[in-house]
């Protein structure tokens, strides 16, 4: 079984530097010209199921690269990290330094933490494996649940710093389930 992660077209907020998180943002002129250009690549792909995020991002996105008009189902595990607070708000030094730390102890009000971002990602990973383990995957998501899905297949850097693991907009990983 094969799984294809792709997270979602640009947005407004990612142009400006912002946390996303849950806000609920449609994706922007770049972002749509992205999943254009990534749809090419998706048709390629052998795929038989699609596992998007609800979100307006994940869904527009998912829509350009589903060209192969494979079946759908939305899941709100694969919703990106919720940030709290800090939705809206500029990206600053704690975004590089505590944000994708999987170790850090520094609290923000209504920031999901990055151990309960994994449980909900790593616990959908196990169940799609027992219902779906003769079919290839195309999951839409974002870049949080993107990392959380590469740290379930790969080691966890020994500072914690998830963050260095990076997915450009439109971007697509493989893994073997």
């Amino acid at each position: 079984m094969k799984i294809y992660v792709i997270r979602h077209g640009r947005t407004k907020l990612n142009d400006e530097g912002k946390y996303n998180g849950n806000v609920d943002e449609d994706i922007n002129e770049t972002g749509i010209n992205q999943a254009i250009e990534a749809s090419k690549k998706v048709k390629e792909l052998n795929i038989d199921l699609v596992i998007c995020s609800p979100l307006k991002r994940t869904k527009h996105t998912m829509q350009l690269v589903n060209v192969n008009n494979m079946p759908v189902i939305y899941d709100d595990r694969l919703k990106e990290r919720d940030c709290g607070i800090l939705a809206g708000k500029e990206l600053g030094q704690f975004y590089e330094t505590d944000y994708w730390n999987y170790y850090s102890t520094k609290k923000v009000e209504g920031l999901e933490t990055i151990q309960d971002l994994f449980k909900r990602v790593h616990e959908f990973l196990k169940e799609i494996k027992e219902k779906y383990n003769d079919k290839n995957i195309l999951i839409v998501t974002h870049g949080g649940v993107v990392r959380a899905i590469n740290f379930y297949f790969n080691e966890l850097p020994k500072d914690g710093m998830i963050g260095k693991f990076k997915t450009e907009n439109c971007g697509i990983r493989e893994y073997e389930l």
